[in-house]
């Protein structure tokens, strides 16, 4: 490490990054296994900017990058951000949940990490600092390839923001490893669903760890739309999701077994939240 800062405003930060792309530390429980023993380059530390933390409720939801996942499952939030609690109790251990940050679950961009899917379900738009200003990217473009996303090298990712209109329905999350804490997923779903006078009115699901980035599944959401809630479930198939995703083989699991296991996880998401 050569140098290592520490700002205490957005603008200080945008300012430093603008004068030398730095390694972003926000709770670090990404950053410090992928290194070794040695951090090389430059270092920008997030976590003295206020601006950064917290969720805040106005035209929808803001949820600061430096927000902690302790903090988003404590939170006192509505019924369609389940999914992303059940996930924040699911991140790691107790340690990682105090430390690991939303912004920097989405920077690392695994194919497994457990925070996309749900934020997916909600329509989540992320924030971005830079030298030329703030701009607004979907979650969907911005996670282009296993680690790999559309920030450039000299932004921040600053919030995750939630649109009014996601923050209806009833959401759930289920994973799938080999066992049941500490484990990266072998496949997991999330599904917000809207009921209205006894018949489905919106579905937003979503399936992890079985393709290069997490993917929303327009034609099962399609498939649900003026289905009774107790139908729901079952009107998910492998079939539906084939031409969603495309999972990999390997030391987890088979690329048949997590298609298959992705659609009953699915089912389950949905059961829960019609339930």
């Amino acid at each position: 490490m050569r140098d290592y800062a520490r700002p205490q405003t957005l603008d200080e930060a945008v300012g430093l990054m603008a004068q030398t792309p730095r390694r972003i530390l926000a709770g670090g429980t990404d950053l410090y296994p992928t290194v070794g023993r040695r951090i090389d380059g430059d270092i920008l530390d997030l976590t003295a900017i206020p601006a950064l933390c917290g969720i805040t409720q106005g035209d929808g939801l803001r949820i600061g990058a430096c927000t902690t996942w302790t903090m988003i499952a404590e939170a006192a939030l509505p019924p369609a951000l389940c999914a992303l609690q059940q996930a924040a109790r699911q991140v790691g251990g107790r340690q990682v949940q105090n430390m690991g940050t939303i912004g920097g679950n989405l920077c690392n961009a695994s194919p497994a990490a457990d925070g996309v899917p749900p934020l997916l379900a909600l329509d989540a738009v992320v924030e971005l600092a830079g030298p030329l200003g703030l701009r607004r990217v979907p979650l969907t473009q911005l996670l282009i390839g296993p680690r790999q996303t559309l920030r450039a090298s000299d932004e921040i990712l600053t919030a995750v923001i939630l649109p009014a209109s996601a923050l209806t329905g009833r959401s759930a999350f289920v994973k799938l490893g080999a066992r049941a804490y500490l484990v990266i997923s072998i496949a997991m779903a999330a599904a917000r669903i809207q009921v209205e006078n006894g018949r489905i009115t919106g579905a937003a699901l979503a399936v992890g760890a079985c393709s290069g980035v997490a993917q929303r599944l327009p034609v099962a959401e399609a498939a649900l739309i003026g289905a009774k809630p107790v139908d729901a479930p079952q009107l998910v198939t492998p079939h539906d999701l084939a031409g969603a995703l495309s999972p990999i083989d390997d030391i987890r699991a088979t690329a048949l077994y997590r298609r298959t296991a992705a659609a009953e996880l699915l089912r389950r998401a949905i059961a829960e939240a019609v339930a």
